[in-house]
């Protein structure tokens, strides 16, 4: 995962109003906290960090060039969307130092096709692991290539990359691979049908 660097300046306003006011310059309200420190009150360049989060997942870390001179190393935390529009809302950044490790929930993609027959369900989506702020992983894959009816991985399937430890449940459920249903023919389905009708006729 790369670096990014974000030339930011300090909010002194706070409130929804200033919020508004932020965004409608073209800028995120975001608040950087960690290590003890104050929290600090930041505005982000809307489109560069958007662009930022696009390319390096939800986990990005920045360089944050203070207007006041100061740089900051910031992971990204939590973001905030509207839940209509879409657009960022406000931005939780973590306060970290090179070489310091961050607990983080890492995204797990699926390769490959399991044996006939099967249908796949991915019970997890990410995994929570420990990692070195700026060595985190992008996603983990977890391959099903010709995997039969009745497989399940779990968490400690994925092979992790070296400096990264599993925070998850390593018994936690990733992937089920189960039998697929018989397709059913269209004299069972008209009866299926008919049945409904008539319970819906009594009812």
């Amino acid at each position: 995962m790369s670096e990014v660097r974000l030339s930011v300046e300090q909010r002194t306003e706070f409130g929804k109003g200033a919020a508004r006011r932020t965004r409608r310059a073209g800028k995120i309200p975001a608040v950087l906290y960690g290590h003890g420190s104050d929290p600090k009150h930041l505005s982000l360049p809307a489109v560069e960090f958007a662009r930022a989060v696009r390319d390096n997942g939800h986990n990005a870390v920045l360089t944050l060039e203070v207007a006041d001179g100061s740089n900051e190393l910031a992971l990204t935390k939590t973001i905030t969307t509207h839940p209509i529009k879409s657009y960022i809302e406000h931005v939780d950044l973590l306060l970290v130092k090179r070489g310091e490790k961050v607990t983080v929930q890492v995204p797990l993609a699926i390769t490959g096709t399991a044996g006939p027959g099967t249908v796949v369900s991915q019970e997890t989506t990410e995994i929570e692991v420990e990692a070195e702020a700026l060595h985190i992983p992008e996603q983990f894959e977890l391959s099903i290539e010709g995997a039969e009816v009745g497989t399940q991985f779990h968490a400690s399937d994925i092979v992790l990359p070296r400096g990264v430890t599993m925070q998850s449940d390593p018994d936690t459920l990733v992937v089920n691979v189960v039998e697929a249903s018989a397709p059913m023919d269209e004299a069972e389905a008209e009866a299926q049908a008919e049945e409904a009708a008539e319970e819906s006729e009594q009812s």
